[in-house]
């Protein structure tokens, strides 16, 4: 394939600018118009080259599976199916005009023309072939040439499309052992390193480096999570000057993660996922998985799970379940704002827009809608169950469908944001303190003196006197919202991480108010905790992801319970707030008798950092 220059003289061959080694990099710049056919040359041979490269399949030779010593790593693995099916859906996109300057037409469109010629050709050679007055010869007349070589265009077209399967299969094929046990991909050629690109790649990194190719598009470009990970890693360590060594590659699905969980992924970050428990919570026992970085915290929660299934376990009551969204909206004038408040507030109108709300979902169901007014703007806040999702999509779908309705009877109503900031989401407000936003949970347990004092340490009066100048005078002192306790954030996060639950959510999941009072005569503890706002979700976003899901398949609360549409989801949030209920009464415990410094002296503490900065 060669680019042509409208200059009757030969084109000079296209040199790599990047390339300084070469002899011709140095040479005087051309005349301007040359200059010009020259540029629009190079740049067309250069993006056509890295098409064709994106497009075509190396062949698995021995130059494939030999070690390379010259790049420092391991032999380079053959193509597999799904590099394949890349490729050649890479190449049906470039001829559709993906980039190539052809038609921009959609794939959809070329396969109904492929199938319509296919069927057109076929059709008029068999009217053809069973005609006896107009038999075929050789060599072809002009419409029996026009009508083979649409049929045989749209045959190799078509065929195409069972590429990757068929590759698939292949593949899948000779990773069988002869004596039908399946062989790792590691048995049948090693992996090269993650930072070290092959050959065939080299060209695509350039690209991206370059600006030529954005990073964001590796993915539909390629077809291959994995590989365009690669690339782009390779491509930061380039543009940076600094690598990446130590960030894991292997051992995560890129597939899963893109359009769900994260974009433009490079690795993965390790997080110490500990266990504690087991947790005696509504008389079942639960081992609690979290994910942190911090010493002595699972430790904690083990101590408090051990206190509360020595008293006869802990017991949970959800109070509400309802997701929120509030989009603002402008209208002209602030009593036309209160009458839209009014029309929604409106019970006569409820099941009308509760009907408009349902349609987005088969599990979202509009419960409520409070509003607030601040001039001429209003502020809807929307309230509904979510099923076993955290819903914060699901509900705002369904607010788009009444706003769309809304217009009817308010045109002059101005949608400012699908949320207002009055929902709350990842923010510490009242709204959320007071109403609740998603599964509101309260917990208790009534701790025995004797396990007071030979597990805890410590005395029934000390924890109550703590927990009241400490969790609720004190925070009262500092402003607190929400922030009525010891350390639930902790507990909260540690579990969100470990179930793939959104971590910025912990903000107001973390929101709680921590009872100690003396019963029994003084004899006993009574400890609880009350948390209004607890998301979470067991199906959608990073609860798909294999860690992640196996901590929930631990707790029980795996996907969708399909018997009961929700029930995990609630299952969950009660486990969260026995878990902060376990690390609340372990921390006070270990306030109160003087015991904090000590073990995290022990537990969180690296003798090695010490070392190393004494040194």
């Amino acid at each position: 394939l060669a680019v042509r220059s409208p200059d009757p003289t030969p084109p000079r061959p296209w040199i790599d600018p990047t390339d300084h080694s070469s002899p011709h990099t140095a040479h005087a710049p051309p005349e301007p118009a040359a200059a010009t056919q020259t540029h629009i040359a190079a740049r067309s041979h250069r993006r056509l080259r890295l098409l064709l490269l994106l497009a075509r399949p190396r062949p698995v030779t021995a130059r494939n599976l030999a070690p390379t010593p010259a790049r420092g790593g391991p032999a380079i693995r053959p193509m597999d199916a799904r590099r394949v099916g890349g490729r050649i859906a890479a190449a049906r996109r470039a001829l559709t005009g993906a980039g190539a300057g052809a038609l921009p037409l959609p794939v959809r469109i070329t396969n109904g023309l492929a199938m319509v010629s296919l069927v057109l050709s076929s059709c008029d050679l068999l009217r053809l072939c069973s005609d006896p007055g107009r038999p075929l010869r050789f060599p072809l007349g002009g419409r029996e040439f026009a009508t083979v070589v649409c049929q045989l265009a749209s045959v190799v077209y078509l065929l195409s499309l069972f590429a990757v399967p068929f590759a698939q299969s292949a593949s899948a094929r000779r990773e069988e052992g002869q004596d039908g046990s399946r062989r790792s991909p590691a048995a049948v050629a090693p992996a090269p390193m993650p930072d070290c690109p092959d050959d065939g790649d080299e060209e695509i990194v350039a690209a991206v480096v370059s600006g030529e190719l954005p990073s964001h598009r590796l993915e539909s470009r390629l077809r291959d999570c994995r590989r365009a990970a690669r690339l782009r890693r390779e491509a930061l360590r380039r543009i940076t000057g600094r690598g990446v060594e130590g960030l894991p590659f292997d051992g995560i699905d890129y597939e899963a993660i893109l359009g769900q969980c994260c974009e433009m992924p490079v690795g993965y970050v390790q997080l110490p996922v500990g266990v504690a428990g087991p947790l005696l919570l509504d008389g079942r026992d639960y081992h609690v998985p979290m994910a942190t970085t911090e010493g002595c915290l699972v430790a904690s929660v083990n101590r408090g799970c051990r206190a509360i299934a020595a008293s006869g376990g802990a017991f949970s009551v959800l109070l509400r379940d309802a997701m929120s969204r509030a989009p603002a909206v402008k209208l002209p004038s602030a009593k036309r704002a209160a009458e839209l408040k009014m029309f929604l507030e409106a019970p006569a109108n409820f099941e009308a827009l509760a009907a408009v709300f349902n349609k987005s979902s088969r599990f979202g169901r509009l419960q409520g809608i409070q509003c607030a007014l601040a001039g001429r703007n209003l502020y809807m806040r929307f309230t509904c169950s979510t099923g076993d999702a955290m819903g914060m999509n699901m509900v705002s779908k369904g607010v788009e469908n009444v706003l769309g309705y809304l217009r009817n009877n308010f045109p002059d109503m101005d949608v400012i944001s699908i949320s207002g900031n009055y929902c709350s989401d990842k923010k510490a407000t009242a709204v959320n303190w007071i109403d609740g936003r998603g599964k509101s949970v309260v917990c208790e347990a009534t701790i025995k003196g004797r396990v007071v004092q030979s597990v805890l340490k410590t005395t029934v009066e000390k924890l109550v006197e703590l927990n009241i100048i400490k969790n609720l005078a004190g925070s009262a002192v500092a402003g607190a919202l929400g922030g009525f306790n010891a350390h639930a954030s902790n507990i909260v996060t540690a579990l969100f991480i470990a179930t793939g639950q959104d971590p910025a959510q912990n903000v107001e999941s973390s929101q709680c108010i921590t009872m100690l009072e003396a019963v029994n005569e003084g004899k006993d503890l009574h400890i609880s905790v009350t948390m209004p706002s607890i998301e979470v979700g067991t199906i959608g976003g990073g609860t798909s992801l294999t860690s992640q899901a196996a901590c929930l398949n631990l707790l029980g609360v795996k996907g969708p319970n399909h018997g009961s549409p929700g029930a995990n989801a609630r299952l969950l949030a009660t486990i969260v707030a026995g878990s902060v209920l376990a690390g609340e009464l372990s921390l006070l415990a270990a306030l109160a008798a003087g015991q904090l410094v000590k073990s995290h002296m022990k537990y969180n503490r690296s003798s090695k950092d010490v070392a190393n900065a004494a040194s």
